[in-house]
């Protein structure tokens, strides 16, 4: 356990922003297993409109830090390109 009053600050910091942080990771994961699945369904309208709703969940959980900006770019990216195969097979 943290002996400094600065440390206890920091612990209790980390504490709290590992909660907020959490929320946003299971969202980013969950909006990303619902295009994939919308992708195997082969539903092209749905898809869409699940891959612009990614976007923005990702790209938010960038600008807030919770995931660094190239993962988040990866992400979209690898799902765009998923997106498109699905939409032309």
């Amino acid at each position: 356990m943290a002996n400094h009053k600065s440390e206890i600050k920091r612990a209790k910091q980390n504490k709290n922003r590992n909660i907020r942080n959490r929320s946003t990771k299971t969202r980013v994961k969950t909006v990303i297993k619902a295009v994939r699945q919308a992708a195997s369904d082969s539903a092209v309208e749905n898809t869409s409109q699940e891959l612009n709703q990614a976007k923005s969940i990702i790209a938010r959980a960038a600008q807030k830090g919770v995931i660094h900006p190239r993962n988040a770019a990866r992400r979209i990216s690898r799902l765009a390109r998923l997106v498109n195969r699905a939409s032309q097979a």
